[in-house]
């Protein structure tokens, strides 16, 4: 199975307690890899929702907006300040 991480969406900022902790998200990959790599807790159920999502876009049951939702929310729950940018 190939799954689709190149899928993108409107960017949004994370910005982790410490303030020179940054990251841009704006497609699949690059949510997975913040969820995966740079949350700072795992066993939020926001966190568990954004990381289905992760998985529902790469294998194209989702839309990426659905996705960027999650990361927002996911982000809200951990603490993770969430600054996002509308095209």
């Amino acid at each position: 199975m190939k799954w689709d991480t190149s899928a993108s969406f409107d960017p949004v900022i994370l910005v982790f307690k410490d303030e020179n902790r940054r990251l841009i998200v704006r497609t699949v990959g690059e949510a997975a890899n913040a969820l995966m790599r740079e949350w700072p807790s795992d066993d939020g159920e926001e966190f568990l929702s954004a990381v289905k999502a992760c998985l529902d876009v790469m294998t194209g049951k989702a839309g990426a907006d659905e996705l960027r939702a999650a990361i927002i929310r996911a982000a809200d729950e951990a603490g993770v300040t969430a600054l996002t940018v509308l095209h």
